[in-house]
């Protein structure tokens, strides 16, 4: 019987706010979608990070005719230049960081770039003298590659040092940049959700204080007054938090899967498996963004 009268108050509430709750709804549902976006583009991140960092090579490009670092003397390299930097290669303070080295003659870079970029029309005008031979080493750990920065920006013959980690730091420093936006945005509509819930709870229990006060004369507990207007808030940020699971599951199905890993296959995208992950922490910060913010505004506004 008491349960009974507890689902049929909460739908009379529900129905007699309908608006404040779809409000409720829609604001939690935007509030908690930002909570997700944030925390799978950090896996995002992460994963790309452990993908292409364990692919991270540093090129030593060596001084070409048309070469005007210091270290070149306006010469191309020498047989004898290219057996120096072999050697500091194999050296005992070099060695231990080096996982794999390969060289790349002029002719080779050659084939690549036009291999990379055979759709520009300028294509045809690279010739080898314009390609730079290069020593292509993998490193044993991604982070150490100031140590080759040291060692070989000043060797003869060497006309700069490269590091691909380089180039992909600004990608992630971007998207780090978008996942601390959205973790804001999340934050803000997470306190305009709470203070929306406090609010409805407010409206519900004044509408119905004829109610509540004749349920306390004949002996109710207060848990017993209070619980209905608690769970009208915790259903209406559930529901919320529902649809955000769904739209994230929505973009990951529709854009990621769809599109973006069809284009690039060998990238780490996030999966299905990710919003699965997320579902249930968002699930649990409505329960307890909504169940706070009812609790409080019982015990510190109303009077049941």
């Amino acid at each position: 019987m008491r349960v009974g009268f507890i689902l049929g108050e909460i739908g009379s509430g529900l129905r007699r706010n309908l608006s404040m709750v779809i409000s409720v709804v829609l604001v939690t549902c935007v509030s908690l979608a930002f909570v997700g976006a944030a925390l799978m583009l950090q896996t995002q991140i992460t994963n790309m990070k452990g993908y292409w960092y364990d692919k991270i090579q540093v090129s030593i490009f060596l001084c070409g005719k048309d070469s005007v670092a210091p270290t070149c003397n306006g010469q191309p390299v020498t047989d004898a230049q290219k057996q120096n930097i072999q050697a500091l290669l194999n050296s005992p303070a070099i060695k231990p960081y080096v996982k794999s080295v390969t060289f790349e003659t002029q002719q080779e870079a050659l084939v690549h770039i036009k291999d990379q970029m055979k759709d520009s029309p300028i294509v045809d005008s690279f010739t080898v003298d314009q390609m730079p031979s290069s020593f292509r080493i993998g490193l044993a750990d991604p982070e150490k590659f100031p140590i080759f920065k040291e060692a070989f920006s000043s060797v003869d013959g060497v006309d700069q040092v490269v590091d691909m980690r380089q180039l992909l730091e600004g990608l992630f420093k971007w998207m780090n940049v978008g996942t601390a936006a959205a973790g804001i945005v999340a934050v803000l509509m997470t306190v305009a959700a709470f203070l929306l819930v406090a609010t409805t709870i407010r409206l519900s229990a004044f509408s119905r204080r004829r109610e509540t006060g004749i349920m306390r004369l004949v002996g109710a507990s207060k848990t017993v007054v209070q619980l209905p207007f608690i769970l009208e808030g915790v259903i209406s940020a559930v529901i919320g938090a529902l649809l955000a699971i769904l739209g994230l599951w929505l973009v990951v199905v529709l854009l990621v899967q769809g599109n973006l890993q069809p284009a690039s296959p060998l990238t780490p995208y996030i999966t299905v498996e990710q919003v699965w992950w997320v579902a249930p922490v968002l699930l649990a910060i409505s329960v307890v963004v909504a169940g706070l913010s009812s609790w409080l505004t019982l015990r510190r506004w109303v009077k049941v």
